[in-house]
């Protein structure tokens, strides 16, 4: 039985709902459309015949289809609903691109293009249909994808009735801001380990991330008339800018890779009188984890004793989650049975760590092992964003074969 025409659709309708998340948003989910979203598949999941579907007024959404095999372990699958507020979400339209024969991709009508040149990826799609967005908004294939492949694999165990593990269900809002499990319920969720579908390229297999935190310098300064300024004036934004300097050049996300930390300075917002300055921390390792936040301490430390302003920088840290290695490791089924899943599907696993985080990451701080697997997208939160169609198929047979092997070795 071929599923593709309905991947697709489910997809492309999924792409639809503008669901967005707002950082500093004020409610939970932080935007109305992706509670709108859950809405909707919590029928579609309903239809489908799983059980004990349940929505809060969160937007969290969990579900189960029980095993049709005896002495069956459980695994999750999980996705999230909200798509990144980098990058504008409202109104996508998306276009699909059938037998992609190579060359630069115009996206809609202006003059936003993907090309082989700037994104060597391509020449490896060459016959196979892509899905991009028309070059205004982001695609959204992060994480719509994962949900759509996830809703197809579980249309596909129940019609061709193949024998298959409990598979708990769980769609989660506002992942992109950190807040994905904000108001998650563990015993919802209760399983031998679980899956995020939320990476990139086909293959992509993944049980180690980021140390994140996110880190807030608010930097105050003193207004007043241009031509009265001399020795009166302070202004918060040269203080910001010079501020800024004392961090190293070569760790930023640009300039770093594989297992690399960094500061990330993400936002500068401000005016004469008030800057604030948002910086995302990262690194894999914990003891580097804290020497970072303990520099930005240190900066801001010495930033005031050298300025000796009258109204002090402030520092503001939050951590955003932990390295997911060290719970996966204790589970070594959830990473040999999605190698070895992959693997039958005719897939080359590709091990590697994610240069990010997921909600697997706060699932695996309450003991959860959740590793992530691939979607078959590129270019997230940006609007070059792609998708094959055949990569999310092939992500969908890799559920199927999980949820199958599960029960040959429980």
């Amino acid at each position: 039985m071929s599923f593709r025409n309905a991947l697709l659709g489910r997809f492309l309708s999924y792409t639809e709902f503008d669901t967005q998340s707002k950082l500093n948003g004020k409610s939970s989910p932080t935007t109305s459309g992706q509670l709108k979203l859950a809405k909707q598949l919590e029928q579609e999941l309903r239809t489908l015949g799983l059980e004990n579907v349940k929505l809060t007024k969160h937007g969290v959404l969990t579900a189960l289809l029980p095993a049709n095999v005896p002495n069956a372990p459980t695994i999750g699958l999980l996705a999230h609903l909200d798509t990144s507020p980098e990058c504008s979400g409202k109104h996508v339209r998306a276009e699909v691109i059938e037998n992609y024969r190579g060359g630069d991709i115009a996206l809609g009508v202006g003059d936003e293009f993907i090309s082989p040149v700037f994104y060597s990826f391509l020449h490896q799609h060459i016959g196979k249909t892509l899905i991009v967005a028309d070059g205004t908004t982001l695609l959204g294939a992060d994480n719509k994808a994962g949900i759509a492949e996830i809703m197809t694999a579980l249309s596909v165990l129940k019609q061709q009735n193949l024998p298959h593990c409990h598979i708990r269900v769980a769609f989660t809002p506002d992942e992109e801001i950190g807040l994905g499990m904000k108001f998650f319920s563990m015993e919802d969720f209760v399983c031998d380990w679980a899956y995020t579908i939320d990476g990139g390229e086909v293959g992509e297999l993944e049980y180690e991330n980021f140390n994140g935190a996110s880190a807030k310098v608010t930097i105050y300064g003193r207004n007043m008339h241009t031509g009265y300024a001399t020795g009166k004036m302070i202004n918060a934004l040269t203080l910001a800018c010079e501020f800024q300097q004392a961090f190293p050049s070569d760790e930023t996300p640009e300039k770093t890779s594989e297992k690399e930390g960094f500061f990330h300075l993400s936002r500068f917002v401000g005016d004469v009188e008030k800057v604030e300055l948002h910086y995302l921390i990262r690194d894999f390792e914990a003891q580097k984890f804290e020497q970072r936040k303990a520099f930005m301490e240190k900066a801001v430390a010495q930033f005031n004793q050298t300025k000796g302003l009258r109204q002090k920088v402030e520092l503001e840290i939050t951590d955003s989650y932990k390295n997911m290695y060290q719970t996966v490791q204790r589970v070594p089924q959830s990473i040999e049975l999605a190698d070895r899943a992959m693997r039958e599907c005719g897939i080359e696993p590709l091990h590697k760590p994610i240069r990010g985080g997921t909600d697997g990451a706060w699932l695996a701080e309450k003991g959860l092992a959740c590793p992530n697997i691939f979607t078959g997208g590129y270019n997230f939160h940006s609007k070059h964003e792609l998708i094959t169609l055949e990569g999310m198929e092939s992500a969908v047979n890799v559920i199927v074969k999980i949820a199958e092997l599960a029960v040959e070795n429980p």
